[in-house]
């Protein structure tokens, strides 16, 4: 829901969040298997980090900026200055990198309200931010893990995509050669990625500070989201003089400068959600659904013990509720499939005798009798499907 006391800043109701904290925990398995670390930084910064990174100058209208103290403060938009003061706050060695940061925080970001639209422009939201520090020459196989990371994450959505390279902007930082070795290390790991001829060029588009990957999503009904993204960034490290120590002892070689990958696979966690609810139509796969099992008892003598079956498979971490209304056995069963629950279990006088459930699944496809272990057991199995 929303409120005109906060517009653009959406409240996350009990079954929205749900989802929310699952795309959430989901990104999170794949940072455990892809050597990420998870870190938390401040919302609330100093202004003098913004004038640091060069988001002053180019992004001050769009942040929410106060006074503390006599002195200019801002809520971050984005993460990435903030991850650079870590990188900078110990000596780094050539042996530590590459370094992945992965940050949840929440950004804010002063959208005018005429440009507001639902999850998908909003003022408050989170994505699934990393940014990775690494050496010139680990460039590409950085770029290509992050490629097969967002590869494996539209697989499971069963969601196409797209790639193309945003090149040098107007209003670019930086030297022109520096620009032309960041844009040709990212096309060269598109090409082993998906081979030459596979993306197309976007002229003009890329950040302020480097070139990017944008991924185009293509969602069931094969419209267009940007969601992903891969950009290369050379000019943070410059401005927070970022630096690694490296192998040489030649004067003046001790020490080099990293290359900053920025990346985030669903982008906002917002506009994700948004995407989703129309690519899949309200019918969430069981890993990521709200309502994973209605129980719908024939009559009240079995409410008690659809109460049991209810409370063992909530200890199971199943999202699972009874229909203990006075509606019809039908009207129960109906209600069930506008809701959308993966399974609807029925429970009458021989389910309870033999300690089973008669499962219908979202299709109202009859699927039978089976005791309550052994379903627990086919939910377990389906839920860990998409890994």
């Amino acid at each position: 829901m929303f409120h005109e006391l906060s517009p653009g800043s959406a409240f996350w109701l009990p079954h929205g969040a749900r989802i929310y904290n699952k795309l959430i925990s989901f990104i999170k398995e794949f940072y455990w298997d892809r050597g990420y670390d998870e870190i938390i930084t401040p919302n609330v910064f100093n202004l003098d980090l913004w004038h640091k990174s060069g988001h002053a100058m180019h992004y001050k209208d769009d942040m929410f900026c106060f006074d503390v103290e006599g002195q200019e403060w801002a809520m971050k938009p984005m993460n990435c200055p903030g991850h650079c003061l870590v990188f900078a706050d110990s000596i780094r060695s050539y042996r530590d990198l590459p370094m992945r940061f992965a940050d949840f925080g929440v950004l804010h970001r002063n959208e005018l309200s005429g440009a507001l639209t639902g999850l998908t422009r909003v003022r408050r939201f989170q994505q699934d931010d990393a940014h990775i520090y690494c050496r010139e020459d680990q460039i590409e196989a950085e770029v290509l893990g992050a490629l097969n990371f967002m590869k494996d994450v539209y697989n499971i959505f069963g969601m196409t995509y797209k790639l193309e390279l945003s090149t040098r902007p107007k209003k670019a930082l930086g030297e022109v050669a520096v620009w032309d070795r960041a844009e040709a290390a990212l096309a060269r790991a598109m090409d082993k990625f998906s081979g030459e001829g596979s993306w197309r060029i976007n002229p003009g588009d890329g950040a302020f500070y480097g070139p990017k990957i944008d991924i185009k999503v293509m969602d069931a009904m094969d419209r267009i989201h940007q969601c992903a993204t891969v950009q290369l960034d050379f000019q943070l490290p410059i401005r927070f003089d970022l630096q690694y120590t490296t192998q040489s002892k030649e004067e003046g070689k001790q020490f080099a400068r990293p290359v900053m990958i920025h990346r985030a696979m669903l982008g906002s966690v917002e506009r994700m959600f948004a995407v989703l609810c129309e690519h899949y139509g309200g019918k969430w796969p069981l890993w990521l659904s709200p309502r994973q099992v209605q129980l719908v008892p024939v009559h009240a003598d079995f409410f008690d013990y659809s109460s049991e079956i209810r409370d063992k498979l909530h200890k199971e971490g199943f999202y699972v509720d009874v229909d203990l209304s006075k509606e019809t056995f039908k009207k129960k069963v109906r209600n069930a499939q506008i809701a959308q629950y993966n399974y609807q279990l029925v429970i009458g006088a021989q389910e309870k005798e033999n300690g089973t459930v008669n499962i219908r699944n979202r299709e109202n496809v009859v699927e039978g009798e089976m005791k309550v272990d052994e379903f627990i057991e086919k939910l377990k199995k389906e839920r860990e499907e998409y890994k």
